[in-house]
């Protein structure tokens, strides 16, 4: 299966190591560090969604317009507009983007954030919203005809969009989180399921919970499964260890003077959300996982979002991430400390061993395939002749006794006559 690569689009330079060193909205930055990611093999970055961050809509459209192939992630909260309003926004910049929309849909695991726009729903009351606010932007994309909307969250009456997605039937949707109201909700609606970077013996759980509310949900096929990480990389693995200490070091330096690392600092000890509490569960019980995982850095920002680290040589760290592909992961989110730098040094040195990697394998699986389909012909033609050769051997055998009969019948007559 084809692999693809997730960056971000960030407005600005700041990141859990540096303060940004100018405005929230960086325009020029933000191009800057978009044609990075196009101009280095990344298939696409997310434009993601704060409460007091630069809307990213217009941040997208912005982008959309000035490069030509670089695919869009569009972070949405369905707390912030009606969903007539946001499918009209949405296929407006699908036509922009000329059919390189995706959105991703956040339910929101953080009362305080989600309270900070006016939303005070409960976490449960919040994905049932979701999967509503789904639904009816899916039937927007796709319906022509005027309708009604009767339901918990939503009432509308005879609505009907004028503007309408490139992408047919529809631009995919995109959809994350580790708790079982997450997993019902996205296994229902989402065509892509995110998750972040565990060790992959817990990553290959959550992929069968995704399949298994995929199943539930009365779904013939399963979202693809999307996981992000934090790379460090450099040219020996003594280099990247020490790179990765330097980075554990910036983000514990600023936490004690008091600054603000995520955008999730409203001072609770402990997160609300499963996804969070399962990463600081997994740095509590160890450093270091599997080939390259490291947790410290998740540990440091509290389980904030995407925040652990794959840790070694470009070759370390691509192998790290086809050891998740072999596992059904197809679309490897990735986000350095430095995001410029970072993303270009990334897409110059592990993106083409992945890809390469992939070819290799892919190769492989079709030959495979092509060498048990052969053998299935193969086994259908020997049948087929083990059937001739049989009914052959039947038809002489009833020769046989035809001949016998008529043998015994000429005895017969000559016994009568005699």
């Amino acid at each position: 299966m084809p692999v693809e690569f997730l960056g971000i689009a960030a407005t600005n330079d700041g990141s859990e190591t540096t303060p940004r060193s100018g405005a929230a909205f960086d325009k020029d930055y933000t191009l800057r560090l978009a044609r990075a990611h196009e101009d280095h093999g990344w298939d696409r970055v997310l434009f993601a969604y704060g409460s007091g961050s630069p809307d990213p809509a217009p941040a997208a459209a912005y982008i959309a317009g000035r490069l030509d192939r670089l695919q869009i992630l569009l972070a949405h909260r369905p707390n912030v507009s009606y969903p007539t309003f946001a499918a009209k926004t949405f296929a407006t910049l699908d036509q922009i983007s000329e059919g390189r929309l995706t959105v991703h849909f956040i339910t929101g695991g953080n009362d305080h954030e989600q309270g900070r726009e006016g939303d005070t729903l409960t976490k449960d009351e919040r994905y049932a919203r979701t999967r509503e606010y789904i639904r009816i932007v899916k039937k927007i994309w796709t319906t022509h005809e005027p309708f009604d909307h009767e339901g918990a969250h939503y009432r509308f009456h005879d609505f009907v969009s004028e503007v309408f997605p490139v992408q047919q039937p529809r631009p995919k949707v995109s959809f994350g989180g580790s708790s079982p109201a997450a997993y019902a909700a996205g296994g229902a609606e989402a065509d892509i399921y995110c998750l972040w970077g565990e060790p992959l013996a817990q990553t290959a759980e959550q992929i069968e919970n995704v399949k298994a509310a995929a199943k539930a949900a009365g779904r013939t096929d399963v979202p693809r499964i999307q996981v992000a990480f934090r790379p460090v990389i450099a040219p020996t693995e003594e280099l990247a260890w020490e790179k990765a200490h330097r980075t554990l070091g910036a983000i514990r330096a600023r936490r004690e003077k008091g600054e603000p690392v995520t955008k999730r600092h409203n001072g609770h000890a402990q997160p609300e959300n499963t996804g969070s509490q399962r990463l600081i569960a997994i740095a509590e019980e160890g450093e270091r996982y599997d080939r390259a995982l490291w947790t410290p850095t998740a540990a440091a920002t509290g389980g904030a979002g995407n925040s652990n680290a794959l840790v070694g040589t470009p070759e370390t760290v691509a192998q790290a991430l086809l050891d998740y592909y072999d596992l059904g992961v197809d679309i490897l989110s990735a986000r350095g400390y430095d995001l410029l730098d970072d993303a270009i040094d990334f897409g110059r040195y592990v993106i083409p061993i992945v890809r390469e990697e992939v070819a290799k394998r892919d190769a492989e699986r079709e030959a495979h395939r092509d060498a048990e389909r052969e053998a299935h012909r193969d086994a259908e033609r020997e049948a087929h002749r083990d059937a001739e050769r049989e009914a052959h051997r039947d038809a002489e055998r009833e020769a046989h006794r035809d001949a016998e009969r008529a043998g015994r019948g000429t005895q017969n007559l000559a016994a009568v006559h005699g």
